[in-house]
């Protein structure tokens, strides 16, 4: 029995784990690809038996019906405006706390930061009736401003946390010199820290971005006229108990995800250093 090399072994430990990360990757993308070739055929053949894997019809005709439907654009227009805007809340607040967390040591910091991380443990799912009712007394149900301030203050904690560890990371000479230059608390933070900490920044954007873009739960209880609802509720109405469009639901579906692939693939690189310079001091 011929043994193998240490070069060998090497090799053949190569292939199987490149033969494994293929299988994982194929796993995670079946459900997409069965997605997208439902969307190019009729609805009629998605309930046809025997089931096939490639449409026996390929057609448009979905992506065209949805394009020219204006409860889909409004759908999209709802799902980009809150993504944007809960995104931009983040930034905007968890950018000072981090960084005056990160800086000063105060009474309460230990309990503030504790209280900012048990957030992370709620899910709105289980809040939802009580945030409905808060919205109702302050006549914020129905509006794209109770679906934003939700899903930024949910996303908030997260924020905070990772851009604690950058302004952390950060040697303090570096604002010392920037002081001794003229530039003061708000100009040290716009124009030293935050190019440090862009990836953590860019990493932050992301994950709350696509947090804000699927949320269903809290949209759909707060959310009741069919021009307002975000994409992830609205699209479920070419499916009902008295009508089914299929093939628009798929051909929906991977819109979707469009603005999401768009996202990570502008900001890949910023995203894996920031994921993984976080996790050093």
């Amino acid at each position: 029995m011929t043994r193998l090399t240490p070069i060998g072994r090497k090799r053949i430990r190569h292939y199987a784990l490149a033969a494994a990360g293929l299988a994982v990757a194929a796993s995670f993308l079946a459900p997409y690809a069965v997605m997208a070739l439902d969307s190019l055929r009729p609805s009629s053949e998605a309930l046809q038996s025997p089931a096939t894997f490639l449409p026996r019809n390929w057609t448009f005709d979905a992506y065209r019906e949805i394009a020219g439907d204006t409860r889909f654009q409004n759908w999209l227009k709802t799902s980009l405006i809150v993504a944007a805007a809960s995104t931009i809340v983040v930034l905007l607040v968890s950018v000072p706390a981090a960084y005056f967390t990160a800086r000063h040591r105060f009474p309460g910091r230990p309990a503030f930061l504790f209280l900012v991380l048990v957030t992370q443990m709620f899910s709105p799912t289980s809040l939802v009736v009580g945030l409905y009712r808060e919205f109702f007394e302050a006549d914020l149900v129905n509006t794209y401003l109770a679906i934003i301030v939700t899903n930024a203050a949910f996303n908030l904690a997260f924020a905070i946390w990772i851009l604690h560890g950058f302004f952390a990371s950060i040697p303090l000479e570096m604002e010392e010199a920037a002081e001794l230059d003229g530039c003061g608390r708000v100009a040290t933070l716009l124009r030293i820290m935050l190019p440090l900490v862009k990836p953590g920044a860019v990493t932050a954007i992301t994950f709350t971005f696509i947090a804000a873009w699927n949320e269903y739960v809290v949209a759909l209880t707060l959310m009741q006229d069919d021009d307002k609802k975000p994409l992830t509720v609205g699209i479920s109405s070419y499916v009902t108990g008295y009508e089914q469009h299929w093939d628009q639901l798929f051909a929906a579906s991977v819109i979707a995800i469009v603005p999401v692939v768009i996202l990570f693939t502008v900001i890949e690189k910023h995203l894996v250093g920031g994921l993984t310079a976080g996790a050093v001091k």
